[in-house]
């Protein structure tokens, strides 16, 4: 039997740490015999929970040393630095073959314990861009809801965090076990870990200060019209080698890849506070075309701008598709 060990830290994350433990316990193979063993383990014998209350945990750090797989949840930015013993347990776990996985802000604590540096890794989109500034040796990509490097595995909400262990459930156990796992917890098991988080981050911060402030306020002003690596060099006053090397060291993105990002918050935005038809949304974000728009909008999001504006529209009404 495959045992999995549920890590609550202090202040662990009630949802974060719900969604492993429902779906490995309630995984069943097609015998009907249960293939995984959850056990729930923490440093000490009580744990805060973020919420006001308090947990029992009949297992210690020494249920990481026979785990098949160590589950890490997220807990609350206040309960501070993970302790070394917790890191230590981490570290001699991966060394020892253990498959590791963290559910959203549960990356801080493998980072904190070196387990992510050269690394792909992911965390809720709050908090994707404080995991990249603190962990730089860690490659953060902060619009997908899981990455899987084999061992290692992180995620990022708690749905995401669902979506992962359905995952590696499938993994283990093949897709009809998995896919009776998710209708148990009522969950769709085709969203992969690939598909964006359900919403787009913030412009990227730029120091203060800095050139580039003054040129990624033109192009916010612009988004409608044609805005070309050449023009956005042109207005910083650089080359364009030049410009795209300085954009990438202070956004940590290419200018394309931020004009993009910046088309669809203009989209979103329009989505959630107009009845403006698509095909004028496409014109007013510059993306050209409504079928461009779509394709780009459902690569960035992961989901239509239908699906976007019917989730998120501020005010009743249709609109059109």
């Amino acid at each position: 039997m495959h045992s999995v060990a549920i890590l609550a830290l202090d202040l662990v994350v009630p949802f974060d740490m719900a969604a492993p433990l429902q779906v490995f316990d309630w995984t069943r193979l097609p015998d009907g015999r249960g293939p995984y063993r959850v056990r729930l383990c923490a440093e000490t014998p009580e744990v805060r929970a973020d919420g006001g209350f308090s947990l029992r945990v009949g297992h210690g750090l020494d249920a990481l040393a026979d785990a098949d797989t160590v589950v890490v949840p997220g807990c609350s930015p206040a309960a501070g630095p993970t302790s070394e013993p917790v890191r230590e347990a981490l570290r001699r776990a991966v060394a020892a073959g253990t498959r590791v996985a963290s559910v959203c802000s549960g990356a801080f604590v493998l980072a904190e314990a070196g387990l992510l540096d050269g690394l792909r890794a992911t965390t809720h989109w709050a908090a994707a861009g404080e995991l990249a500034r603190r962990f730089p040796a860690v490659s953060v990509e902060p619009d997908v809801l899981y990455v899987d490097n084999g061992q290692i595995l992180t995620s990022a909400g708690a749905a995401a965090g669902l979506d992962m262990c359905l995952h590696m459930i499938r993994r283990d156990h093949g897709s009809a076990v998995a896919a009776d796992a998710a209708r148990m917890c009522v969950v769709p098991l085709e969203r992969e870990g690939g598909q964006a988080q359900f919403i787009v981050h913030d412009r990227p911060p730029v120091p203060r200060g800095s050139t580039l402030e003054p040129v990624l306020e033109w192009i916010e002003d612009n988004l409608a019209h044609e805005v070309t690596l050449a023009a956005m060099a042109a207005r910083s006053g650089m080359s364009e080698r030049t410009f795209g090397r300085r954009f990438r060291e202070q956004t940590g993105s290419t200018p394309l890849q931020w004009l993009l990002r910046a088309r669809v918050r203009r989209a979103q935005y329009l989505l959630e506070n107009s009845d403006h038809p698509v095909e004028r949304i496409a014109r007013q974000a510059g993306f050209g075309s409504p079928t461009a728009f779509r394709e780009r909008f459902r690569r960035v999001v992961g989901t239509s701008p239908h699906a976007y504006r019917a989730a998120f529209h501020a005010r009743p009404g249709a609109a059109s598709r």
